[in-house]
């Protein structure tokens, strides 16, 4: 591992009114200057995110043929992009994965994995720079093949062009899948953190479960934060909630903190993506 000095904190650059927020002003999607980007990106996924949409994606992506380039140079290019779903934050996303990587760092010192999670979680957001629209990359994700719950952002205003919604077979608690299947047997929408979960899987990449269940299900919040799909869940899914739930909260508590001016810069292996 080597520490970087970066100097004066760069993210300020993006965020003129460097006021902390107030925890409760994040994920905040009733109102807000990015408000009508934030919904039209969830308006256009909650419209073309079906079952067969993702199974087209999984063949298009999952065997990781598109390009080759180190970790490294993959945060690095998360400067070209600024998340159109989150209504936090307007800057380049490359900031947001050293937030959340010295955030763990402070907080669980002695697990390095976690903090290389912490770092890459959001790579697979790369996608967009390779002609994939962002409702297809970013934002919160849900399993498709069943209902879509209530606790989806902009559930009751957003589904009503997507025809799984008018599909007897999909639109039932189960839908395709059986009680307690198992998140790994089901289909979730399709953006970077399933990206680069197959991704990592492909690579054989060596990060614990518990670090392979935090990249797959971190966007998943009708899961982790509002006790949904809980009747898909088997005991594994319900021993990994919890590291899940770890990850959300650090995330979210080092969003509140200035990027700090010693940055984890250890992922140098490269990888098939």
């Amino acid at each position: 591992m080597r520490v970087v000095n970066l100097g004066p904190d760069p993210s300020l650059a993006y965020r003129p009114d460097s006021h902390e927020k107030d925890k409760s002003e994040f994920r905040n999607f009733e109102s807000g200057a990015l408000f009508d980007r934030v919904f039209n990106t969830y308006k256009l996924m909650h419209t073309y995110q079906t079952l067969d949409f993702v199974k087209q994606k999984h063949l298009e992506w999952a065997n990781c043929n598109h390009f080759s380039m180190s970790m490294m140079e993959n945060i690095d290019s998360l400067d070209e992009l600024v998340d159109e779903s989150d209504p936090d934050v307007d800057f380049p996303n490359s900031f947001h994965a050293f937030q959340t990587a010295e955030g763990i760092r402070k907080e669980h010192p002695d697990k390095d994995w976690f903090q290389l999670v912490g770092l890459i979680h959001d790579i697979g957001k790369i996608m967009a720079l390779y002609e994939e629209p962002q409702w297809a990359v970013v934002g919160d994700t849900f399993p498709v093949g069943c209902k879509f719950q209530n606790s989806i952002v902009f559930r009751n205003s957003t589904f009503e062009g997507n025809p799984d919604e008018k599909n007897p077979a999909l639109n039932t608690e189960l839908g395709i899948y059986e009680p307690k299947c198992g998140l790994n047997n089901i289909l979730m929408s399709w953006g970077h953190d399933e990206y680069l979960y197959q991704v990592m899987k492909f690579n054989k990449c060596t990060i614990p479960e518990e670090g392979l269940y935090m990249i797959r299900f971190h966007s998943f919040y009708p899961w982790h934060s509002n006790g949904d799909y809980m009747h898909l869940c088997n005991e594994k899914d319900l021993q990994m909630l919890p590291w899940v739930k770890e990850f959300k909260y650090v995330m979210s508590f080092s969003m509140r903190a200035r990027l700090c001016v010693r940055l984890i810069c250890c992922v140098t292996h490269i990888l098939k993506v």
